[in-house]
């Protein structure tokens, strides 16, 4: 087993647990050891091991089916989420800082899938982008659509995990995000550079869409927020 780097000190548990996963070449859905074997294979009492294990299932390590056993879980970034909102909340500027992560995903991502989406998926698109005035959802399902096609599952997690996110930090931190009929005209604005094929004009139009978010995140910092 190795030190975690810079942490100054030997593996938790957790960390070995997570090791014996790696060393067994444990897939998502596979059973772990059970209670006894855990115990004996890392040389910890009853108590330490339950301790460790429902601390892996917090972050969807694991996953535990009561009278069925332990199981590897799929770890999904949505686990993330407390941690991140609660960074959001805690730090003035944080938000700011998340969309711009989110528009360099984002304008990236677009560039990529642009020429490669068909038309019933632009379609759908559009649909979605115009139920936005009484969907609010159909802004998170938008951007999840928008990216489907890549291939990349971290990705589709990435992008959900930071849509979530802003949405419910915003909630406390920013103001009203004006008119939703602005929020669909930038939407489908970018449905329509992506119906070209041109991954330019699709990045503009995302850039765009993103300078809106940028405008009001940064309406809601006070003047003197720089850290």
């Amino acid at each position: 087993m190795t030190r975690t780097a810079g942490s100054g000190r030997g593996p938790t548990l957790q960390d070995r647990i997570i090791e014996l996963i790696h060393e067994q070449r444990l897939a998502p859905g596979a059973a772990l050891p059970t209670e006894p074997q855990l115990m004996d294979l890392l040389g910890a009492g009853r108590n330490s091991v339950r301790e460790a294990v429902r601390a892996l299932q917090a972050l969807g390590i694991v996953e535990i089916r009561h009278g069925t056993g332990t199981f590897v879980g799929q770890a999904p970034l949505r686990m993330l989420m407390p941690s991140l909102t609660f960074h959001l909340r805690s730090r003035v500027r944080a938000l700011a800082d998340l969309v711009a992560v989110r528009e360099l995903l984002e304008v990236a991502l677009i560039g990529e899938v642009a020429g490669t989406l068909p038309p019933q998926r632009l379609d759908e698109l559009d649909e979605l982008a115009a139920r936005m005035v009484d969907d609010p959802d159909a802004d998170r399902v938008f951007h999840s659509l928008l990216y489907s096609s890549c291939g990349n599952e971290l990705v589709l997690q990435l992008v959900d995990l930071f849509w979530a996110a802003y949405h419910e930090a915003g909630t406390a931190l920013a103001p009203a995000e004006g008119p939703v009929e602005r929020a669909v005209a930038n939407h489908r604005a970018v449905v329509g550079a992506l119906r070209t094929g041109d991954a330019g004009a699709a990045r503009a139009a995302m850039r765009r869409h993103f300078a809106d978010v940028r405008e009001r995140v940064s309406r809601a910092l006070p003047a003197d927020s720089a850290d």
